[in-house]
């Protein structure tokens, strides 16, 4: 047989303590498929769909607290109950021999006041309502701005929920320090109007996600957290005026913590260029800065995504809407296979199977074009 040379996304790679198999991450995105805020079976079976050994999987945002919740079906993580409920799908991902993170988050103004305990106003670093959602139609509900002394009781609910994924055996978390959620209405300026220690200078403004990152680096050890950034979105009525010194500082603040062990970071959104969509490939500083293992993430496909890892740009790449859509994606890389096209309509639905489980994999695709 000829030899077949192995694409650069399909080569192993280091990852602190774990051993990859391949590049290939499956990035977090909200699925709603949780019920009452508690993991499903099918949520076992979603996950396990897209585990391979030596793949690392990234949950979709789970809340660290009753008040972190925005999303219709979004799980949680700071109950013994759903730490039960998320055991099960943990493990189904681990007989596949993937890793697993569990993505922490809060959505802060991100809510409406159905979503909050006893219908209180959602939290955040103002108390600036955000513009409501053209395409869902959704009206956000005005937010209460945190009191400085409350800040301490927000880093307990992340740890907590920290220390809650371990126990439910999950191999690390990530931080949600992305997409306009509660660290980003801190973090940038266009959001956070405070005059207290928790507003103005680019260092007040990201000591909050500061204390979340160093109060979880104690709690499990750097060598078992990461965290998603997005300094260039213009997200949820959250733009910095300058992400690249956002970026920058935080890079600074992970790198105190030896073993820190991954930085994931959003590409700038993407330009149309002669009729094609073009990535501005804009991170390498970013990368070059972080002393752990790097990820991009940002409208990657296979071509893309070879070309940057045989570039040395990224360690990671890490792939939403492709790997919903192509559970067997990093197989259909490997053997440069067609892939599924996704059903952007059935993205938040809430069925347990429909746009969920039933994307057929390369073995559905031959049986069927053989029966």
């Amino acid at each position: 047989m000829e030899h077949q040379e192995v694409i650069p996304l399909m080569t192993p790679y280091k990852m602190g303590q774990f051993e990859l198999s391949h590049r290939v991450v499956l990035a977090s995105m909200t699925r709603c498929r949780a019920y009452g805020y508690v993991p499903q079976p099918h949520t076992a079976v979603y996950y396990s769909q897209r585990a391979t050994r030596g793949g690392l999987l990234i949950t979709e945002g789970t809340g660290v607290s009753a008040t972190a919740q925005g999303f219709p079906g979004s799980p949680g993580i700071w109950t013994p109950e759903q730490v039960a409920a998320w055991k099960p799908v943990v493990d189904a991902v681990h007989l596949k021999g993937a890793l697993f993170f569990c993505q922490i988050a809060h959505v802060g103004r991100v809510s409406t006041n159905d979503f909050q305990p006893d219908g209180q106003a959602p939290i955040s670093s103002t108390d600036k309502q955000l513009s409501p959602d053209a395409e869902s139609g959704t009206v956000y509900s005005k937010p209460r701005r945190l009191r400085a002394d409350e800040i301490s009781g927000i880093v307990d609910d992340f740890r907590r929920a920290a220390r809650n994924a371990i126990e439910a055996g999950f191999d690390g978390v990530e931080i949600h320090g992305a997409h306009g959620f509660l660290f980003e209405q801190f973090m940038k300026d266009s959001a956070n109007d405070r005059t207290d220690e928790y507003g103005g200078s680019l260092e007040n403004r990201c000591r909050f996600t500061v204390e979340v990152v160093d109060a979880i680096v104690q709690e499990l050890g750097a060598h078992r957290v990461g965290i998603r950034l997005s300094p260039f979105a213009d997200y949820m009525d959250c733009v910095d005026s300058d992400p690249v010194a956002l970026g920058h500082y935080m890079i600074q603040q992970l790198n105190k913590h030896k073993d820190f062990l991954y930085c994931h970071i959003v590409e700038p959104r993407m330009a149309i260029v002669d009729g094609h969509k073009q990535i501005p490939h804009r991170l390498l500083p970013f990368r070059k800065a972080f002393n752990g293992t790097f990820i991009a993430a940002g409208g990657y496909d296979r071509e893309e995504g070879n070309k940057v890892m045989a570039e040395g740009y990224t360690d990671l790449i890490a792939y939403g809407r492709l790997f919903l859509a192509n559970p067997d994606l990093p197989r259909r890389f490997e053997l440069d296979a067609p892939l599924n096209k996704y059903d952007r309509s059935t993205f938040y639905t809430q069925d347990p199977v429909i746009g969920y489980t039933d994307y057929p994999f390369l073995e559905d695709d031959d049986n069927n074009e053989s029966n």
